[in-house]
C-alpha cells in the first residue's frame, strides 16, 4: 500500500509541478490513516490561486485523477492543498 500511495503522491506531484511559478517549493506529503490515504499538496502562497483554479476546477481534477488511478489498486485517497 505504501509503495502505490508514493506512486500516487507523484502522480499529484506529476501534474501540479508545471502549473505553478515556483515549482520548487512544490512539496507533497503522503499520510495513511485506517486505509485511506492523505496526499497533502504544499504550494507557494502565490501560486495557490492556480493549483485550485477558477470554481476550484483544477484541484477538482486533481481528485479526480488521482482518485481514478488509486482504484485501479483498491486504495482510497483523499488530496488536500494546504495553507
Amino acid at each position: 500500500m505504501a509503495e502505490s500511495a508514493e506512486e500516487l503522491a507523484s502522480l499529484v506531484e506529476y501534474i501540479v509541478t508545471p502549473l505553478v511559478d515556483c515549482p520548487d517549493d512544490v512539496d507533497v506529503s503522503v499520510a495513511d490513516d485506517d486505509g485511506q490515504t492523505l496526499i497533502e499538496v504544499r504550494v507557494n502562497e502565490s501560486d495557490a490561486g492556480k493549483v485550485i483554479g477558477r470554481q476550484g476546477r483544477i484541484i477538482k481534477s486533481i481528485r479526480t485523477l488521482t482518485r481514478a488511478a488509486a482504484s485501479r489498486k483498491g486504495a482510497h485517497v483523499e488530496v488536500e492543498l494546504v495553507d
